[in-house]
């Protein structure tokens, strides 16, 4: 334990047939439709994708937006309208901006629609889905399918293979597996996808890694932080390192064992548990770096 560069290096071999999956049913499809994750919108963009999808039409959904802090979100949907790119707003656990996606398609494929009204040719729009794992595409695909089409559980890796599915509102979509890429160059990147649950935790120091996310909830939302595990000024909780900060949480929430020893397998679950859910708040770990 410590507070040592947290480094993750993991390419599971079903990566690599997905981005064949990619490139192979590319050709059959109108656009792309990927999903981010509304609390890291940058760590969740999958270089792999952006060089598979070519110029290929693409619609960004960040996805678990109700869980992400919403002055953060609105100014995410600023950045991506500066750089010309669609990007909606939406949750598949409650619904948030389901109904905005088909009209947004419609837009960004207006011109390729019109030529298909010209032909009198009454098409469904092809769309492929994509995005990491556990980003919630299996969701996505149920909520506007309005059945459990895609396989869902709340841990990444589950869909494996392509699936069609079509939905009551004209499209059909093609589910790709999640696609993590080789090696993360930025630190913080592979910190922020653990922290989400992009990656699986049972390779992962869980430790560490909710000592990390300490540090970071004591810098982006001290007051939610504080108020969750009842840490007051007489703590010094502002100043203490990470891990004097990650014990005292364990303190607090009564995770002792014999001794007085703290239960850190326990406190790491909690607080990375906590976090995902948004019990902590509506927290996101990344803004718009301009």
């Amino acid at each position: 334990m410590g507070n040592s560069q947290y480094q993750i290096q993991w390419f599971p071999g079903h990566m690599a047939k997905t981005r064949r999956l990619i490139s192979e049913n590319l050709k059959y499809t109108d656009i792309v439709i990927e999903l981010r994750d509304a609390r890291i919108p940058y760590s969740s963009k999958n270089p792999e994708i952006e060089k598979l999808i070519g110029d290929r039409p693409r619609l960004i959904l960040l996805n678990k937006a109700s869980l992400a802090d919403a002055n953060i979100n609105r100014a995410w949907l600023k950045h991506f309208e500066s750089r010309g790119e669609k990007c909606l707003l939406i949750d598949c656990v409650n619904g948030m901006g389901i109904k905005d996606i088909y009209p947004a398609v419609c837009e960004i494929l207006s011109e390729k629609m019109a030529r298909w009204a010209e032909k009198g040719m009454n098409k469904k729009v092809r769309a492929m889905v994509v995005g990491i794992p556990n980003v919630g595409k299996s969701s996505f695909i149920n909520r506007i399918a309005g059945s459990s089409k895609a396989k869902v559980e709340n841990r990444p890796g589950v869909t494996l293979n392509k699936q069609w599915v079509s939905t009551s509102i004209g499209l059909e979509l093609i589910d790709m597996p999640g696609v993590l890429w080789p090696r993360f160059d930025e630190k913080v990147v592979g910190e922020n996808l653990a922290m989400t649950g992009a990656i699986k935790d049972h390779i992962l120091d869980t430790e560490e890694l909710a000592m990390l996310l300490c540090g970071r909830l004591r810098d982006s939302a001290p007051k939610a932080f504080a108020d969750r595990y009842k840490l007051t000024d007489a703590d010094g909780w502002e100043n203490l390192d990470l891990y004097d900060l990650f014990e005292l949480v364990g303190k607090k929430r009564g995770f002792l064992m014999s001794g007085g020893v703290i239960n850190h397998e326990r406190t790491a679950d909690t607080i990375l548990n906590e976090f995902r859910a948004a019990t902590i708040g509506c927290i996101s770990l990344e803004a718009p770096k301009c």
